[in-house]
C-alpha cells in the first residue's frame, strides 16, 4: 500500500485545547452528499460520519530502547501494514516496512444514536525494561457516542476509551448526559481542524493505553495524527507534529471483521494471533502471544453486566450503564453487522 513521507511545513490553526494543523486537503464529494440521507446502511455515510468525528490523535512516542525502532515502534498503522495478513511476523516487520498512519472506524445505529469505534493498530506493545511484559500486535481504541439530532452528523456527547484491560469515559461540556453506573474519568477536549470541532484523543508509548486528551499527553517525543479519507502518510520523524490518518471501514473489503475467520489473522474470536518471534521481550519468558484485540475483543473486566467485545458489538447497552439517563439510549439497532443488522457483505 503507497505511503507518503511528510515533506510539508505544518500549518498553523486556531484550537479550542490544543494546537494542530488547519487545512482542507478534502472535500466530500456529490456522491457522499447524496448518500447522507441513507443512513448507515451506505458505506459513503459512514465514511462521511466517521471522518466527520474522528479523533486528532495524539501519540506519545519513546525513542530509546532496543525495541523501540528509534520511535517507529510506536507510530501507527493498518494490521497489513506488511502487504499480507499474517499477524505472527508484524513485530518482526516493524522494523523494515513503512508504517503509514491508518485507523479503522466501525458505525453501529439505532433511531436515538450513531456509535463510532475507532481502532488504532501497532505492530508491537513493547518496552524498555526487562521487568515488562511485551507481546506482538496492540489494538486500542475509543467509542464515540454521537447524537441524532436532526443535524447532518449528529452532536457529539461522550467516548468511552480502551487502556489495556480498562475502559474509560469522557463526556464534553454541555452534554445532555452524565455518570451512569460508571463514574466519569474527565472531560472530552476538542480542537479545530478543517473548520470544525473534532475530540482529542492520546495514546501512551509503548503499552498505547488511550484516553481522551490530556489524560494522557505527548511527553517529550510525539506524533500528532489528523484523519483523512483519502490519505495516509507515514511520520518524517518521531516529533512529527501534521500527519494524516487514513480510516478504513472495519466491515470494508479492507477492514477487519470479513477476516474474523482468519486463522493467520485471528487465533480465537476477536483476539489477534502473535508469537515470540523476531526478539519479542526483553529477556526469555517476557513475550506473550495472542495477547492483542480487535474491537469485538475488548474487554473491561470489572464495568458490570457489560460483556467482552460489546463496547463494539452492543454500545447502546454499554451507553446505557456508563451513563445516564439510561431512558436517552434506544437499545434497537437499525444498522449493526457485528448482530447481523443491515450487514453490508450478507449475501
Amino acid at each position: 500500500m503507497p505511503f507518503i513521507r511528510r515533506t510539508v511545513v505544518p500549518l498553523a490553526v486556531m484550537l479550542l485545547s490544543a494546537c494542530g494543523p488547519s487545512s482542507s486537503l478534502e472535500e466530500t464529494t456529490g456522491e457522499t452528499r447524496e448518500a447522507l440521507a441513507t443512513g448507515a446502511g451506505s458505506a459513503a455515510f459512514r465514511a462521511a460520519l466517521a471522518k466527520r468525528w474522528a479523533p486528532i490523535h495524539y501519540q506519545d512516542v519513546d525513542v530509546t530502547g532496543s525495541h523501540s525502532l528509534s520511535g517507529r515502534a510506536d507510530y501507527i498503522s493498518r494490521v497489513n501494514f506488511d502487504g499480507d495478513w499474517s499477524g505472527t511476523n508484524n513485530w518482526d516487520n516493524a522494523a523494515s516496512k513503512p508504517l503509514a498512519a491508518h485507523a479503522y472506524q466501525s458505525v453501529v445505529e439505532t433511531s436515538s444514536h450513531w456509535y463510532i469505534v475507532y481502532t488504532f493498530f501497532h505492530p508491537r506493545d513493547w518496552s524498555d525494561t526487562i521487568f515488562d511484559t511485551e507481546h506482538e500486535n496492540d489494538g486500542e481504541g475509543v467509542l464515540l457516542i454521537v447524537e441524532r439530532d436532526g443535524t447532518e452528523y449528529g452532536k457529539l456527547i461522550g467516548a468511552v476509551t480502551v487502556a489495556h484491560k480498562d475502559f474509560f469515559s469522557f463526556l464534553p461540556d454541555g452534554s445532555p448526559i452524565t455518570s451512569g453506573a460508571e463514574s466519569s474519568d474527565g472531560k472530552l477536549s476538542f480542537a479545530t481542524f478543517e473548520g470544525v470541532q473534532h475530540p482529542i484523543t492520546a495514546q501512551e508509548a509503548k503499552g498505547h493505553g488511550l484516553k481522551a486528551w490530556p489524560a494522557y499527553d505527548i511527553v517529550g517525543d510525539g506524533v500528532k495524527y489528523y484523519p483523512s479519507l483519502t490519505t495516509a502518510e507515514e511520520p518524517s520523524s518521531a516529533s512529527d507534529s501534521d500527519v494524516r490518518y487514513k480510516l478504513i471501514d472495519l466491515y470494508g473489503s479492507e477492514g477487519l471483521w470479513t477476516r474474523r475467520g482468519l486463522s493467520e489473522l485471528f487465533s480465537s474470536d476477536g483476539t489477534f494471533r502473535g508469537d515470540t518471534s523476531g526478539g519479542c521481550g526483553l529477556i526469555a519468558g517476557l513475550c506473550s502471544s495472542n495477547s492483542a484485540n480487535a474491537p469485538w475483543g475488548w474487554d473491561d473486566g470489572d464495568d458490570g453486566s457489560i460483556q467482552r467485545g460489546e463496547i463494539a458489538t452492543d454500545p447502546a447497552k454499554l451507553s446505557a450503564y456508563y451513563f445516564s439517563p439510561s431512558s436517552r439510549f434506544s437499545t434497537t439497532y437499525t444498522f449493526n453487522p457485528f448482530k447481523g443488522v443491515g450487514d453490508p457483505n450478507a449475501p
